[in-house]
């Protein structure tokens, strides 16, 4: 929990350009994606999720060579295996997230693979990158409930957390791939997590499938976790099941912590604006509700 006394904040972390772009029916070119992260940069973010290297295009070598490097500022990218992740170091990228899902069901239908390879895939690829290259980052996909096998139970989760420790994350993200947590939910898997991978920095990425994910995030934070993904417009979700809500909306998260009293110095007008000039390109509105208020 939040301590009296302590200053309130919290990392940001972007995963429009990426995680977002990557399930939307309509792609955007390269200078888009490029500006897209400028535009983010401007709005204050510092920690931009930019590329997902898992096909053979050359795409994320485009974006990373035309994206401004300046202090304080890291790149992550996605990857699945080592060609990714010698890709992702080639390319300068500062961290790399590697998926584990937290069901067998769910590893199949997106991978083919299970819960246990998909970890004996992340100790690979984290051994890898600690002998010199980026920051490996664990993502547990379904951390809060499963479209395939439905509810998943902290236990399992904290189980997982814990095999992922073993190889020496530089941070753990709970994702709620499916939009399907609530906020008790969050504080007892924070917990048991916690208790199994002790001292291993938490990151939390909400969907907002059920309109519950500004709620968990919010929980999130009074819980102490480091850092919370959000995505520009609140895009992302599923271009293959239209049900599926995206990421919640950076404009929105950084309105509802500023309200809160927390510091996450990002400007929430500059991030509603680049919300909906993101729309204009996608030529949909986006979710993100801020851009509509003004």
């Amino acid at each position: 929990m939040q301590q009296a006394g302590v200053p309130a904040r919290i990392e940001v972390v972007e995963v429009g350009p990426s995680d977002g772009l990557r399930h939307e029916r309509t792609a955007i070119a390269a200078p888009d994606r490029v500006e897209l992260v400028e535009r983010a940069l401007a709005a204050g973010l510092r920690r931009i999720e930019v590329a997902a290297f898992d096909a053979d295009s050359r795409e994320p070598e485009r974006v990373l060579a035309a994206l401004p490097r300046r202090g304080g500022v890291r790149y992550l990218a996605l990857v699945l295996d080592g060609t990714g992740l010698d890709r992702a170091a080639a390319a300068g990228v500062d961290e790399v997230n590697v998926v584990v899902a937290a069901t067998d069901g769910f590893a199949d239908r997106e991978r083919g693979s299970s819960t246990g390879q998909d970890l004996a895939r992340w100790a690979d690829l984290a051994a890898r990158a600690h002998r010199g290259g980026p920051r490996p980052v664990a993502t547990i996909a379904v951390a809060f409930g499963c479209p395939v096998e439905g509810e998943v139970s902290a236990e399992h989760v904290a189980e997982v957390a814990r095999r992922i420790a073993d190889a020496g994350p530089a941070e753990i993200v709970l994702a709620d791939t499916a939009g399907a947590g609530v906020p008790t939910q969050v504080v007892r898997l924070l917990e048991r997590v916690r208790e199994e991978a002790p001292g291993v920095p938490v990151r939390c990425h909400f969907h907002n499938t059920r309109n519950t994910g500004y709620a968990n995030a919010a929980t999130a934070f009074l819980e102490g976790v480091a850092a919370l993904d959000a995505s520009i417009g609140g895009i992302g979700g599923s271009a293959t099941r239209p049900g599926f809500g995206g990421t919640i909306a950076t404009e929105d998260l950084a309105y509802l912590l500023t309200g809160m009293g927390v510091h996450t110095g990002l400007d929430a007008d500059e991030l509603a604006a680049t919300g909906t000039w993101l729309g204009e390109r996608l030529h949909r509105e986006v979710p993100a509700m801020l851009g509509r208020a003004r």
